[in-house]
């Protein structure tokens, strides 16, 4: 298991070799003027829809002449890296601008129906990560050796550090069930490190023993890391190769890890470890599905088409967000029918294998997405009807 090491605001991912830090996190926020970063974000964020496409056409231009440059520090080449309708609409809008830079993606791990787009698109197709061995990984596998993706990539990672202790991430197991962080959090006593109390109670109780608590364990494994074996590394090797960097598709908007992380950074950002354009990061959902009408993008079917309620409210008739197949960040949140439900109608064979047989226990007894969703509160076996209510899990996460 690689190491997790602390990152940014308080968050955790997969890293290997884990460095030591001269200044702690708040030390680091004062450093980059973070808050400030935040505020002017903030503001741009209100903008009018009109200004904001202004603003991102500034920033994909900015990208584009500060990466291609033959006299900058970068001298490189861009490309868009290219998923559901948010980042097929950005493909589009560099178009319209000019930016006709490749685009590349994961396709097989889509939906169908994104697949033919990226295909009438010319979009480059790549094949997900092989091992050192130089066997492929494959969804099932990632499932099986790894674990499921369930609530966010940032909680679950946070969970994957509680299934694998070791000596150096004791202060971090500490603090996600306690809040306290180390030197390097800046020793402080309710962090946002901490996993929030419900989650607390079924996914803590690897530490039990440790912290003195009585939490569940999950009968099951949980994995952040699906989306960079499948999706991420394959373009970063791709982006390496060619010397590329990319174009993101990303809105602030849509909560999480990469929320804060765009808050912080902006649109362009140019880091020691990271270079990337977001030109759609002060976007909401609105906005994008505005310029989507705007720029005539194909919609794929498993998002219906896009429509507009009577107070102006612009809406996707069927999924409102897509992603692999095996994903389940979200899925809490989510009004039924949801993704499990609308795959058991589109694919039933792959939904029976997804559901009950993908995993097997140590005697031999099958698994698969039910057992992780019944352990979650979330309902997926039963016929739903339309717009049903949730689970109380759907109530806003609170440190």
């Amino acid at each position: 298991m690689e190491q997790l090491t602390l990152i940014e605001d308080e968050q955790i991912t997969p890293r290997s070799g884990a460095k030591k830090y001269k200044e702690n996190v708040l030390v680091r926020k004062e450093r980059e003027h973070i808050d400030e970063n935040i505020q002017r974000f903030l503001q741009l964020q209100q903008l009018p829809y009109e200004s904001k496409l202004s603003h991102a056409a500034k920033m994909a231009k900015d990208f584009y002449n500060t990466i291609t440059s033959p006299v900058g520090e970068y001298y490189a080449n861009c490309h868009v890296s290219v998923g559901g309708l948010d980042s097929i609409t950005l493909l589009l809008f560099l178009r319209s601008l000019g930016i006709d830079v490749p685009a590349i993606s994961v396709s097989s791990i889509e939906d169908r129906s994104i697949q033919r787009i990226h295909k009438q698109l010319g979009v480059i197709q790549l094949k997900t990560s092989r091992d050192k061995d130089g066997k492929p990984y494959s969804k099932h596998r990632i499932l099986q050796e790894y674990g499921f993706p369930v609530i966010s990539k940032e909680k679950a990672a946070k969970i994957e550090h509680l299934q694998n202790p070791t000596e150096n991430n004791a202060t971090i197991r500490h603090a996600i069930i306690t809040g306290e962080t180390g030197e390097y959090g800046g020793w402080q006593k309710n962090s946002r490190m901490k996993l929030p109390l419900k989650w607390l109670y079924l996914f803590g109780g690897y530490e039990n023993e440790n912290e003195g608590v009585n939490y569940k364990t999950p009968p099951f494994k949980v994995s952040s890391q699906c989306c960079y074996w499948l999706k991420e590394k394959p373009c970063d090797d791709w982006a390496k190769e060619h010397n590329s960097f990319p174009y993101l598709g990303l809105m602030a908007s849509e909560g999480g890890r990469r929320e804060k992380s765009l808050k912080m950074h902006g649109c362009n950002y140019y880091g020691k470890d990271t270079v990337r354009s977001a030109p759609f990061a002060i976007f909401n959902r609105q906005d994008i599905l505005q310029l989507a009408l705007d720029l005539h993008v194909p919609v794929p079917e498993i998002y219906g088409t896009i429509e507009r309620k009577g107070d102006g409210t612009l809406y996707t008739t069927k999924a409102q967000r897509t992603g692999c197949d095996i994903c389940g960040f979200g899925i809490h949140m989510e009004a039924r029918p949801h993704r499990f439900d609308r795959l058991r109608e589109a694919n039933p064979k792959a939904w029976e294998y997804w559901m009950y047989h993908v995993c097997k226990d140590e005697d031999g007894t099958e698994y698969g997405w039910g057992r992780v969703l019944d352990y979650i509160g979330v309902k997926w076996e039963d016929i739903p009807e339309s717009n049903e209510q949730i689970s109380l899990f759907d109530m806003e996460e609170q440190p």
